[in-house]
């Protein structure tokens, strides 16, 4: 399931534009959650902590890896979902909801552009699945 509601990076996290905040709401996508098993670990950024495209912004770990959450958007997290690193099991059942990880307040709306739309990343993770 890939809503068409929102953003996507070719490295799995999930963009959601808030027009009224000016804030990019960001997760990791349900194919993520799969790709990694049981996650047993994450490690999120502090309020007021500044995220650059493409750059990790926070660690997760499962039974088979670690790798870090690269941020979509640059700007401020102005918001951390406080209560997801001690219930990873919200990122299996709702990744594009409660399983939210940090909302990011940007310049321009623009900070968006270059993302994959929901049809471009079923493409990607369908070319993956086969790999």
């Amino acid at each position: 399931m890939v809503p068409e509601d929102l953003k996507y990076s070719k490295t799995h996290e999930w963009a959601r534009f808030d027009a009224a905040a000016n804030t990019v709401t960001i997760g990791i996508t349900d194919f993520a959650v799969g790709q990694l098993g049981d996650i047993v670990y994450l490690e999120l950024p502090k309020v007021g902590a500044q995220t650059t495209r493409e750059m990790p912004f926070g660690v997760i770990e499962s039974v088979k890896a670690a790798v870090d959450l690269f941020a979509p958007v640059t700007g401020e997290v102005s918001e951390i979902n406080e209560s997801l690193p001690d219930d990873l099991d919200t990122l299996s059942h709702d990744p594009y909801g409660r399983g939210w990880m940090v909302k990011v307040k940007i310049d321009s709306p623009h900070a968006l552009a270059g993302l994959l739309s929901a049809a471009e990343y079923q493409a990607l993770i369908e070319t993956e699945a086969k790999h």
